[in-house]
């Protein structure tokens, strides 16, 4: 009271100085609050069911406290508040500090498909959760105990594994937990599944039905005499296995039960020792089954160009047969390719056409090669698929001098087409009736010239308005003259 009352003569003495200490003080302190609940809103929060499962744990060890500290003053003789106070919650703290322990070692080793393991601090959770019950039971007996105890060290040791669990199921969905007590009770779970017909998953209650069914006949069927009881069984076994109409269930249903039947002819089945040393493979002993195995190891082309080196004159068919007979199956068109002999020639087709000079009245041409080229291919009219039929044929086959007497190169009046000679007859290249030159006008013949040299089918028939054939004729007209 004394510094308090000082503090304020002298606040009242020096009104300036205490409003500055006051203020200051005020700002550090609003400094700090907001300091602290920032820090607060940006720490990862653990989810709300671990954090009530934590202060369910905690409640439960302050239960245990309280029977730590009546039975600290009636059993151990600690009389004195302030030695019971600092004492009697020894098992209590040691409790709270091995339960984080073991969370902070369960997320330094957990990984995406393990949980971690709580290491020692785990099993000191329940280490100490067994050595407390021991007060529960000494300061309340068999029933007040059994609620001290339940209530106290063991609902709190389960609750603090619980949350630590909980915890890491959350951040880690698909961990399995590795500590001991999860790997008893996942192999119990296994092994009782397993003995109730379950172990194999994604099955009907059908399905095990039939299977268990199956089973039983089986074991039924493989009996060497049955009485009526168990004939019965048996009938009733096949006809709830579906065996007449599941050709699936009867096939496993005989297959299994050859198995039982001549499982005693196991005992009889000559097989070699593991300790025996390997033998070696036996060696060829003559040169053929020598030169067998060697071509049956080797890849078929490589053992294909080996038979032809010893054999370079053989027919590829030959060698093909050959190789077939020492153990290499191969066809004469692979023989062809390794030896790079090429392809058969063709066989003629019974079916196919006499030649041409076999025919009588056929067309023979006797293509000879000549120093230039002819006037009438030099420059090739345009044809229009639109303007032709199919039947028609437009070839131009100039005579053959020598019948003649004129050498190469020469060149008459009969020659060249459209000069002394007329032109094929509509019917003969498929034209119109205006097809013969005659029939064209000379003011038509003077305005195709007029269009240039050589102009085309399209711009003549588009200038002068007329046909193809029309177009053809005063083409041809205008590129001789």
């Amino acid at each position: 009271m004394d510094l308090t009352d000082e503090a304020i003569r002298w606040a009242y003495a020096n009104p300036y100085p205490a409003a500055l200490a006051s203020t200051a003080l005020t700002a550090a302190v609003t400094i700090a609050a907001w300091r602290t609940s920032r820090a607060l809103r940006a720490m990862a929060r653990p989810p709300a069911a671990v954090l009530i499962a934590s202060f369910a744990a905690a409640a439960c060890t302050a239960y245990s406290a309280d029977t730590s500290w009546r039975f600290a003053a009636h059993r151990l003789g600690m009389t004195d508040h302030s030695e019971r106070l600092a004492m009697f919650a020894a098992a209590e703290i040691a409790l709270l500090a091995c339960g984080l322990l073991a969370r902070a070692n369960k997320k330094a080793t957990a990984t995406d498909d393990t949980a971690g393991t709580p290491g020692v601090p785990g099993a000191l959770v329940w280490v100490i959760t067994g050595v407390q019950i021991i007060p529960a039971y000494a300061e309340s007996g068999v029933v007040g105990g059994t609620v001290r105890a339940v209530i106290g060290p063991v609902l709190a040791g389960l609750l603090w594994h619980q949350a630590m669990g909980l915890e890491l199921r959350i951040i880690r969905p698909g961990a399995l937990s590795t500590g001991l007590p999860a790997q008893i009770a996942r192999a119990l779970r296994e092994r009782l599944l397993s003995r109730l017909g379950l172990a194999v998953r994604d099955r009907t209650a059908e399905q095990i039905s039939r299977d268990r069914a199956l089973a039983r006949a089986v074991r039924l069927g493989s009996r060497r005499r049955l009485r009526g009881w168990g004939s019965r069984r048996l009938a009733a076994a096949v006809a709830r296995a579906h065996v007449a109409t599941d050709p699936v269930q009867r096939q496993r249903l005989m297959l299994e039960l050859a198995a039982r039947r001549g499982a005693t002819e196991l005992t009889t089945i000559s097989l070699p020792s593991a300790w025996a040393p390997p033998q070696p493979p036996a060696q060829p002993r003559t040169p053929a089954a020598l030169a067998r195995q060697q071509l049956t190891e080797m890849h078929p082309l490589d053992a294909v160009r080996r038979v032809h080196s010893a054999h370079p004159d053989a027919h590829p068919a030959a060698l093909a047969s050959l190789l077939t007979e020492h153990g290499v199956v191969v066809s004469e068109q692979q023989v062809r390719v390794a030896i790079g002999a090429g392809n058969p020639p063709a066989a003629p087709r019974p079916d196919a056409p006499a030649a041409a000079a076999e025919l009588p009245g056929a067309l023979v041409l006797d293509v000879t090669t000549e120093p230039e080229v002819h006037p009438e291919v030099r420059a090739p009219a345009f044809a229009i698929a639109a303007g032709q039929r199919r039947d028609a044929v437009h070839a131009r086959i100039p005579e053959c001098a020598s019948d003649t007497g004129r050498s190469h190169g020469e060149e008459t009046e009969q020659d060249a087409p459209g000069i002394g000679q007329p032109e094929p007859s509509a019917g003969e290249n498929g034209g119109g009736p205006d097809a013969h030159p005659d029939a064209l006008p000379a003011d038509l013949i003077e305005r195709a010239r007029a269009l240039g040299r050589p102009a085309s089918l399209r711009t003549l028939q588009r200038e002068l308005r007329i046909g193809q054939p029309k177009a053809q004729l005063l083409q041809t007209l205008t590129r001789e003259s």
